[in-house]
């Protein structure tokens, strides 16, 4: 071993605390990376495969009813391999002991033989066959003007009562094979046996389209045979659903235009590609967070640790510079003692890696396992891609190495015989503040400290931006969950006042409202009229739907930002503005609008107003215009309902007995599922948060705290000598620090709002914008995060402080 080699273990060992501290910084930068990096790389392929293996379409259509021989034109579209025809219905399920009617959607399978597309992954049980009929019953409706009961529905013929369940509703409801489902039919009450238990690359996220937040229990999809379930439908030797494959290298919007076309005249609702599926697009939507935040945080964790190694290298250089220069007076190259310095910087990096992957390993594969258990994949594919790993380390040690460049590029301008010799004293002037009479207030030994700020401002401003930093990761990691708790706890009980709101099957005469109110229980009720449509301008176009509100709505409120009450107009649309944004339309200009049922025709309508609201991309207009521009008398296809807390139960159990109330759900369980779903991650994302932020605020302020006494250790020894107590040395020297500290907090929530805002930007809007809203408590934790860091590391250094050789730091050597 060389000398060089030799100085480099004694560095390290008599560095050790300064080395851990950088190297951990640095650890959690790699840990973040492959975590959340192997997260969304292993989720990403785990979906893909699965959308593979099982076949999931490449372009979903719906329509009123074709007849079967329509498929077969279909699949001689260009760029159509297969096409797959389905009858796939929305149902009501009154399953016993359920307070609520729940929401469902039948899908039919062929008779024979398993899907050709969106293939079904069994986990218990077999896929329903003709078989012995079950028990069925029927639901009479009673006197009902309003259409609420439904109608008794097409008969069936015996053996078609048998279903699959998706596992997401029965593991919510303990079902399994063999147990029977009460399901409304098209308004007869039946009773399936159910068979099996799946999983579809269809529903990986369960949702109708209607709901805010998944909730498992609350919507069941069930696969029964074709010919169970078009008998019920009248679509006997016909279909309203179908799901295409395209072959390789086709044009996608060729293939939907092609298919718009050819189901136009069987009120094909316009078809969509599998990016706007509603699970997949939910789903993409979620990984595109996870993606941005795989982006940010690693980001933030590397520069702080640049920051680090830029610190400590240059300030050791300055600390040997005596060393250094009698290395260069025995003929050692600058290139070699360089590479001393980047060999030191390249084992904090190895200590860095070898800690942050392994945590990294360990908490992605517990990261995917959570993502796993919420969206349902067949199997568990964590992987950590080596590239990825080389990519995150090389990223690292570059970061690194960028940090001590200025270092060493001081120590080849550094001649000998100037480097012997030592530093030029700093200037000792008086300061503008001294002259003020600072000095009279704050007393000499905080005076020293207000000069030792003033000497080195750019020192101090870059352990203020480190320390700043720490401070900002925590925010921003935090801001997510608090944008969205303060939209689930405060904005949407504002917007939605209603108690329950109830799905209908299809749309009523607006006299089902009048009959519902009278229900004993119901205080208050509220129609709302949904119209499906394409809204489009030129080229541009989104699938939306129109909610007709009364003129003054009692329940369902609109709210600009979250905050300022919105009315809408006599005549025109109102949109948010993302959707107007997107559709390149202004106030005051024309919208083209496809209907999506009845006519399906099309009406150019005037663009009144927008808002901003956070949830999906909706329109809205009044009721009663609505109706006039149907052409159609009032109707209602939702109802929004406030009752009496005393006799909920009796409402919602009549309501669960009228055949047309598809489902229903309440403002108080949106609620309580948001906080099920977030309440586990979050709690453990925020330690994870809260370690890192320690982490870096440790990792700044130690070595800023150690340099500081290995630099000022002569001054303070001098001080211990004239009569100065350790207290009043260590209020010297940590007071810098503490004003650090002090200073970096603040900074460090405007650089965390900052971030926030640039995070909240890299999200895709179209499914949820997060309003910028950062929680007081968030500032509060990060705030105490950095206060006690700041504690623990002073503390440290303070005992070293406590130990100081008087007799050795005041030697000179000549």
């Amino acid at each position: 071993m060389s000398a060089l080699d030799h100085k480099l273990g004694r560095d390290l060992w008599r560095l050790k605390g300064q080395v851990a501290t950088i190297a951990l910084v640095l650890a959690c930068g790699i840990m973040a990376m492959v975590m959340l990096r192997s997260t969304w790389q292993s989720l990403l392929g785990a979906r893909d495969a699965y959308y593979e293996q099982y076949r999931l379409g490449d372009v979903f259509a719906h329509l009123e009813r074709a007849p079967d021989a329509v498929l077969s034109r279909l699949e001689r579209l260009p760029g159509v391999a297969l096409a797959y025809a389905r009858v796939s219905e929305d149902v009501m399920v009154a399953l016993p002991g359920e307070p609520d009617p729940i929401s469902g959607r039948l899908v039919s399978i062929p008779d024979t033989g398993a899907p050709p597309l969106g293939a079904l992954y069994l986990r218990a049980g077999r896929l329903p066959q003709a078989g012995a009929c079950d028990e069925r019953s029927e639901e009479p409706g009673g006197g009902d003007p309003a259409g609420l009961a439904g109608g008794a529905g097409g008969g069936a013929p015996c053996g078609i009562d048998e279903a699959t369940v998706l596992e997401q509703f029965a593991e919510a409801h303990h079902l399994t094979p063999g147990d029977h489902l009460p399901v409304v039919i098209n308004g007869t009450l039946r009773k399936l046996h159910l068979v099996g238990v799946a999983l579809s690359p269809e529903y990986v996220l369960a949702m109708s389209g209607r709901e805010v937040v998944v909730d498992n229990s609350r919507f069941a999809v069930l696969w029964m045979r074709r010919g169970a379930i078009a008998p019920a439908f009248r679509m006997d030797g016909a279909f309203n659903d179908v799901m295409l494959r395209l072959e390789p290298g086709a044009s996608l919007q060729g293939a939907l235009d092609a298919v718009d076309r050819e189901l136009a005249r069987y009120g094909g609702r316009h078809a969509v590609p599998r990016a706007r599926q509603t699970s997949n697009y939910a789903l993409s939507s979620e990984l595109g967070i996870l993606r941005s935040l795989a982006l940010m945080i690693p980001a933030v964790f590397l520069a702080v640790a640049a920051f680090l190694v830029n610190v400590v290298v240059s300030r050791l250089v300055f600390l040997e510079r005596t060393q250094i220069a009698v290395l260069k007076a025995l003929g050692f190259a600058n290139r070699r003692i360089a590479r001393h310095y980047l060999v030191l910087v390249a084992l904090i990096v190895a200590i860095a890696a070898v800690l942050g992957i392994a945590l990294g390993v360990w908490s992605g594969r517990w990261m995917t396992n959570l993502y796993a258990d919420f969206y349902r994949f067949p199997t568990r594919l964590f992987r950590v891609a080596p590239s990825m790993v080389a990519l995150t380390v090389g990223i690292g040690l570059v970061t690194a190495v960028a940090g001590a460049l200025t270092a060493v590029a001081r120590i080849a301008r550094m001649p000998p015989a100037q480097a012997m010799r030592p530093p030029a004293p700093l200037s000792y002037r008086h300061s503008v503040l001294e002259r003020l009479g600072l000095r009279r207030v704050i007393g000499p030994p905080a005076m020293m400290v207000v000069r030792e700020i003033q000497r080195r401002p750019f020192r101090f401003g870059l352990s203020v931006l480190g320390i700043a930093m720490g401070i900002a990761i925590f925010v921003m990691g935090r801001f997510s969950w608090d944008s969205f708790d303060h939209l689930m706890a405060e904005v949407f009980p504002r917007e939605h006042q209603e108690d329950i709101t109830v799905t209908l099957a299809h749309a009523l005469p607006a006299r089902a409202l009048r009959e519902i109110e009278h229900l004993p229980g119901v205080e208050l009720a509220e129609g709302q009229r949904v119209v499906p449509v394409r809204v489009h301008v030129g080229a541009r176009w989104r699938d939306t739907m129109i909610l007709g509100l009364p003129a003054r709505p009692e329940l369902r409120h609109l709210l600009d930002h979250g905050a300022a009450p919105v009315t809408l107009p006599a005549e025109g649309l109102v949109m948010t503005d993302r959707l107007a944004e997107l559709l390149g339309v202004r106030v005051g200009e024309l919208v083209d609008v496809d209907l999506l049922e009845g006519d399906y025709s099309t009406r150019r309508l005037p663009l009144a107003g927008v808002l901003d609201e956070a949830f999906g991309m909706q329109t809205y207009a009044r009721a009663d215009w609505l109706a006039r521009v149907l052409d159609e008398e009032p109707r209602v296809s939702a109802l929004l309902l406030r009752v009496d807390a005393d006799r909920s139960d009796r409402v919602r159990a009549r309501l669960q007995q009228l055949p047309a109330v598809l489902g229903t759900a309440t403002t108080a369980r949106i609620i309580e599922r948001y906080r099920e779903q977030t309440g586990g991650s979050m709690l453990v994302m925020t330690l994870i948060l809260t370690l890192s932020a320690a982490a870096i605020a440790i990792g700044v302020v130690y070595n800023n705290a150690r340099i500081a006494l290995s630099m000022r250790s002569r001054d303070l020894a001098s001080l211990r000598v004239l009569g100065f107590t350790r207290v009043e040395i260590s209020g010297i020297l940590l007071g810098e620090l503490a004003a650090q500290v002090l200073i970096g907090i603040p900074l460090g929530f405007v650089l965390g709002h900052w971030w926030a805002a640039v995070l909240a930007a890299s999200i895709d809007p179209e499914a949820i914008r997060f309003p910028l809203h950062i929680a007081s408590s968030t500032y509060a934790q990060a705030a105490v995060i950095g206060l006690v860091s700041a504690a623990v590391s002073a503390l440290l250094v303070r005992r070293q402080l406590d130990h100081l050789d008087l007799v050795g730091v005041l030697k000179s050597s000549e």
